[in-house]
């Protein structure tokens, strides 16, 4: 059974910065698609980024472009989103998916597996 651990979340002030941790068990990290989504409240779920696998590109939401960085270590089997310039629309529940097939990489329908979330909160 393939289980996503997030981690990192927390209160930050505007500008400031978080980077948040994803551990993959018992699957085969280095060929999953992994990406980042974040839901807040009221909203749908909405693309954060992702990382095609091993040696693959990067894709970011516009929103998050120039301020977000996702990366991976297959030796860890962890996928990491690295968060500065944080702003209060940044504010929700960030959610650590992977994909087997590296389909659809923005949306969220065509990712097999999920982790529980970790509340990211970015104070004004």
């Amino acid at each position: 059974q393939v289980q996503l651990v997030e981690s990192g979340g927390g209160l930050v002030q505007a500008g400031g910065s978080l980077r948040l941790s994803c551990v993959v068990s018992g699957g085969t990290f280095e060929v999953y698609t992994m990406g980042w989504f974040r839901q807040a409240p009221g909203k749908e779920r909405e693309f954060v980024a992702a990382h095609e696998r091993s040696g693959g590109s990067q894709y970011y939401a516009d929103s998050v472009k120039g301020r977000f960085t996702i990366s991976r270590d297959n030796a860890k089997s962890t996928v990491y989103l690295q968060m500065n310039s944080l702003k209060p629309e940044d504010t929700a529940v960030y959610y650590c998916a992977a994909e087997r097939e590296n389909l659809v990489i923005r949306n969220s329908r065509f990712y097999d597996y999920w982790g529980q979330g970790t509340q990211v909160t970015v104070s004004s």
